[in-house]
């Protein structure tokens, strides 16, 4: 087995006429995506020729991964290495090879049960009669090619291939995972055809009836026995509601094997085929009670004559008690009976100090405290409770779920490459970025001393309307010294810190000079933005009036370093290229945690701009918590889990509290009263870097318009890079050539910053800012819909032509 060598005629073909590249495609099958690999191919030829030539060249033209092999063992290994879709076997010189014997031994493979093998087959006379394929069928083969080594042919041949079999093939093997699903299943599922005919049913249904596989699939629901207690009218209740294409759930009883009647809870939904026709019918039951309590369930609701509903009800309301009173305590697990083996009494011990222990997670108690309330709760309310409990127990309880509603690609690729940390690692491909070691620009000795031009810009710092790119241009890019001087003066930053104006000075050039430039978002213009919207949000009354002088000390510094030394490429983009920050951090916050270390290392290293050097031990471990979580917090996959901690901690009291209070002073108690709870200031300062941080839409529109093309500037630069070098495309949506700007601001708005700054403004009070947000809105809006209207009146684009 080898690669086919370089050809003289490879650049013709490769410049003038290959147009495929290897590309991963997806496709869909019922509500499940896929993503299908490149297609493999193995030729099978003794000997180079047009024809294998043929073959090579027209997978390179329709993007497949190609391989060659020479022998009847080196394609067998390699096919069990690479489980090609596709092989293609020279059938038309016995001499060289059995190719039915080759293609038998394939198809002993399991992996070649999906396969498709194409025998290649010399070309019939002219006169002669053509042979039958049915040899070739036995033997393994799916398709005949009659020898043409026209590349055009057997690109032809190959894409039909792919768009026929191979993608059926696809579809077939992506079934197996839902197969998995429901034979792993807890509840007893059957599936039937229109007919009512067994077609499947999972162990759990194995289970709970006590009939094997082989004992049902084939036969009609009819010929099993069915219980008499249910109503006589219930059976065609049911036929009448799902043959007319309507799901049907209620409470019903079976007859297992053994005879025993039990009560199920079952919901059969009909499944449309081809045509809008049912072609199937899918139950999923559940036991209302254990085995060995059906009989009391019956005793209990034998004479009564109630509806549907109120049995259904009842029969679940009995079910939850059940369940409660079966879960294991101490006092069940001491009365057990004497003849019990020592093995389940020491399981029952080790049970019984769990559920005795003093120690509980609040998550522990709220879910016994939901177990219990449905003890007493109706049926919809139980089975509500029970969707609760469900989302309680995973481990994502703050990461939205995109609906129907949310899936458009702007939306998605956001969320993909904002809120995950890589896709796939990719060895060989490392991003290494380069620092700006630039420090030799004069700034001035006392902000005092600033040029008259920066002065006067600087007077107007406090207001939020302040231009950061005016700034930018007189500063030849150095924002970031004279706005932090000018912001850490006006906070008293350097009598906290009892540093001298020098020191600080230094600091900034420092931290400055390790922002990159050439950076078109993450530069140092970006932090002096966030710094100006920090001290902004840290001078209204009740964000003020919540958090110490070291809380606003570690807030303006965290503002000043939150992205020094950012290579412009995101977290994802540095995982897939495994660089050397994802592998020193194991591809968990990589940026962030390495712009907190870094501003550190840069810190302490040198006196003369250690801004930490006269703090006592324990004010500087303080502040640097609170700074290396402040920095930590503009991780974007936390996002929704800090927003919603801040609306459930301190939003949603601090309204109740104001809807009972009737006097001013109840909001100045409130506030006051946040400083003796560390955690909720903790939630309020990661609430407020955030919303500094991507504060870009609530700016007024002129600068938010600049920030939205800097940012995708830099997304399209990813982009650029990721296809150079072969990576996964984190953000697709975010290509030069395709992107539209507008909506994917719309898109970043209506996920991430309308409800982040509904909660901040909520709190701290910023009409201005929201006002903004709605004109910027507006504004994308309506570019948005300008553009749509232009796609769908060709015509009109024309007329000033």
């Amino acid at each position: 087995m080898r690669w086919l060598p370089w050809h003289p005629m490879a650049y013709f073909f490769s410049r003038f006429f290959l147009s495929g590249q290897a590309s991963t495609t997806e496709t869909e099958i019922g509500p499940m995506r896929l993503t299908q690999d490149p297609i493999q191919v193995l030729l099978i030829f003794a000997k180079e020729d047009k024809q294998s030539d043929g073959f090579w060249w027209a997978c390179n033209k329709a993007g497949y991964r190609c391989n060659i092999a020479r022998t009847p063992e080196s394609a067998l290994e390699c096919f069990l290495d690479k489980h090609h879709e596709i092989i293609v076997i020279d059938y038309r010189n016995p001499r060289h090879f059995d190719a039915e014997a080759i293609c038998r031994s394939i198809r002993a493979t399991k992996p070649a049960e999906h396969t498709v093998i194409i025998a290649v087959t010399l070309q019939v006379s002219a006169g002669q009669e053509e042979a039958s394929v049915l040899p070739l069928l036995h033997a393994g083969f799916n398709r005949r090619f009659l020898e043409n080594n026209s590349i055009i042919a057997c690109y032809n041949e190959l894409i039909q291939i792919e768009h026929g079999e191979v993608r059926s093939q696809f579809k077939l093997r992506a079934c197996n995972s839902v197969f998995t699903a429901l034979e792993h299943c807890h509840e007893a599922i059957e599936i039937t055809s229109e007919d009512h005919i067994i077609q499947y049913v999972n162990p759990a249904f194995e289970q709970m009836m006590g009939y094997q596989k082989g004992e049902l699939i084939g036969k009609e629901l009819t010929e099993l026995p069915k219980s008499d207690r249910n109503h006589a009218d219930l059976l065609d209740t049911i036929n009448t509601c799902i043959k007319r294409g309507k799901e049907w759930q209620g409470v019903y009883y079976a007859r297992r094997k053994s005879g025993d009647n039990i009560q199920q809870h079952v919901k059969i939904t009909p499944v449309t085929g081809q045509g809008g026709k049912i072609r199937h019918f899918v139950s999923i039951k559940k036991l209302c009670c254990s085995n060995d309590r059906s009989k009391q369930t019956y005793r209990i609701h034998h004479d009564e004559k109630c509806t549907g509903d109120q049995f259904q009800s009842d029969s679940h309301s009995f079910r939850c008690k059940n369940r409660r009173k079966e879960s294991i305590d101490a006092k069940s697990i001491t009365s057990q009976s004497s003849d019990a083996t020592s093995l389940q009494n020491h399981r029952y011990s080790s049970i019984a100090r769990i559920h005795s222990m003093t120690i509980e997670a609040p998550i522990t108690k709220v879910i016994n405290i939901i177990n219990s309330a449905q003890e007493n709760s109706s049926v919809t309310v139980a089975e509500a409770l029970d969707r609760v409990l469900e989302i309680l127990r995973t481990t994502e309880l703050y990461s939205p779920q995109l609906g129907s509603k949310d899936d458009d690609p702007h939306t998605s690729d956001l969320v993909g490459g904002l809120m995950m940390d890589g896709l796939k690692k990719l060895s060989g491909n490392e991003y290494i970025f380069s620092k700006n070691m630039n420090q030799n620009q004069s700034v001035p000795v006392t902000i005092s001393d600033a040029p008259p031009c920066i002065a006067h810009l600087l007077d107007n710092e406090e207001s939020w309307d302040f231009n950061i790119f005016e700034l930018e241009a007189v500063t030849n890019k150095r924002p970031l010294v004279y706005l932090g001087l000018k912001t850490f003066s006006r906070f008293g930053i350097c009598e906290f810190l009892n540093c001298s104006e020098a020191t600080l000075r230094a600091w900034f050039q420092v931290i400055e000079t390790n922002y990159h430039s050439s950076n078109s978002y993450h530069n140092s213009t970006h932090a002096a933005d966030v710094l100006h919207a920090t001290a902004f949000f840290l001078g209204k009354e009740r964000v003020k009036g919540s958090l110490d002088h070291l809380d606003q000390v570690a807030a303006l510094i965290a503002a000043t370093i939150h992205d020094v030394d950012h290579p412009g490429r995101t977290n994802s983009f540095l995982c897939n290229a495994g660089s050397e920050l994802a592998v020193l951090y194991n591809d968990t916050a990589v940026l962030e945690s390495h712009h907190a270390a870094l501003a550190f290392q840069l810190t302490t290293k040198d006196n003369k701009c250690n801004i930490f050097k006269n703090l006592n031990r324990n004010h500087y471990r303080t502040l640097r918590q609170a700074i290396i979580d402040m920095v930590l917090a503009t991780e974007m996959t936390k996002h929704f889990e800090h927003v919603n901690k801040f609306v459930n901690s301190i939003i949603k009291p601090m309204s109740s509290d104001e809807s009972n209070s009737n006097n001013d002073s109840g909001d100045c108690e409130y506030t006051h009263s946040l400083k003796n709870f560390p955690d909720n200031q903790t939630l309020i300062k990661r609430m407020m870097i955030k919303c500094a941080d991507v504060a870009n839409p609530c700016r007024p529109l002129e600068l938010c318009i600049e920030w939205a093309g800097r940012i995708s500037e830099e997304y399209f630069a990813q982009t650029d890079e990721e296809k150079k070098q072969g990576l996964p495309v984190v953000m697709p949506v975010f290509d030069r050539n395709t992107c539209s700007i507008p909506k994917s601001q719309i898109s970043f708005i209506d996920y991430f910053i309308m409800d982040m700054f509904d909660a901040w403004d909520a709190f701290a009070y910023l009409p201005g800012l929201m006002q903004h947000l709605a004109n910027n809105y507006k504004h994308w809006k309506k570019l948005d819909e300008s553009k749509c209207r232009s796609l769908r009146l060709p015509s009109e684009n024309n007329l000033g032509s």
